[in-house]
């Protein structure tokens, strides 16, 4: 299959394309450098002016959309908040656009998303693909971003993936909690009781493959592991795969909400995320369960 990937460039990006490219599927990406990267055609595109090589779209079959600002990158101020949802959305649109203008019709367009969706803090509550979606930002803008992807006219079938803390040895949230264990400084967030709902990289990879290559799968699904953790399990499981104590006290809620502000809710929240779609209507293997055979994996 031909495939387009916006937002290849990024940690789930980059792995996403190898194994594309390992099952034979051609892979090209839009982005706004042009690089060089091995076996893949790179176009270049502008969502803020609206502009996109078209011949990124000839013969398209599928578009696999990750594009989007780091939703942890800045402080949220109502200019960065109105970037983060204009990233994932703008792009969405255009793409619509551009194909409709070409007379040309998608397999099947693929968006990521986020477990966000039910809010930034959900407690002890257990959540599936029919709970409702938060009213905080993070609810709001998720719910934004599926309801773009819901109208993209230009393809026989959509898929929104609630994408859970993804955990690689590359970049995301585990380097930045394993650094400071392996410094000697190591802590949980908070109280350490917020549920982190995960999945490794290779987990989420195959998920995506799974969006191409299964035509009954629509709509959202949670693309997390069966078996959520909380933050002071994983803190603790990791120190004990990298063999460093944990001695410091819990970074104190107070001091997260003083250096991040509201963002601070992306750390000391969580959410318990069950992942009903991909275990009852998928034939999907997962190759890691448990947190602590991936944090084996990915920091041994």
């Amino acid at each position: 299959m031909n495939i387009l990937i916006t937002g290849g460039t990024g940690l789930i990006g980059k792995h996403l394309t190898r194994l594309l490219l390992s099952k034979g599927h051609k892979v090209s990406l839009l982005s706004r450098e042009k690089d060089n990267i091995p076996d893949v055609k790179v176009f270049l595109w502008d969502t803020e002016k609206g502009l996109m090589d078209d011949e990124a779209l000839k013969d398209i079959d599928y578009i696999i959309h990750l594009a989007g600002a780091g939703i942890a990158d800045k402080r949220w101020t109502d200019k960065r908040k109105q970037e983060i949802i204009d990233s994932r959305v703008k792009p969405i649109q255009l793409l619509d656009k551009h194909l409709k203008e070409q007379g040309h019709k998608l397999k099947a367009f693929i968006s990521a998303s986020g477990v966000g969706y039910y809010g930034g803090d959900t407690g002890e509550t257990r959540l599936d693909e029919n709970s409702p979606a938060g009213n905080d930002f993070l609810g709001t803008c998720v719910k934004i971003w599926e309801a773009e992807t819901e109208k993209f006219a230009q393809a026989e079938r959509t898929v929104s993936l609630r994408t859970g803390i993804v955990l690689s040895d590359k970049g995301g949230a585990l380097p930045k909690l394993a650094q400071p264990i392996k410094l000697g400084i190591g802590s949980p967030l908070g109280s350490g009781k917020q549920w982190m709902s995960w999945i490794h990289v290779d987990d989420m990879c195959q998920l995506y493959l799974q969006a191409i290559e299964d035509d009954k799968m629509h709509g959202a699904y949670n693309a997390v592991a069966p078996t959520p953790a909380r933050n002071e399990e994983i803190t603790r499981l990791a120190a004990d795969v990298l063999k460093r104590p944990l001695w410091a006290p819990n970074v104190p809620a107070f001091v997260m909400k003083l250096l991040f502000g509201e963002l601070a809710v992306a750390v000391l929240g969580g959410n318990y995320v069950k992942n009903k779609r991909v275990s009852e209507e998928l034939s999907f293997s997962y190759k890691f369960t448990t947190i602590k055979a991936a944090l084996e994996d990915l920091l041994k």
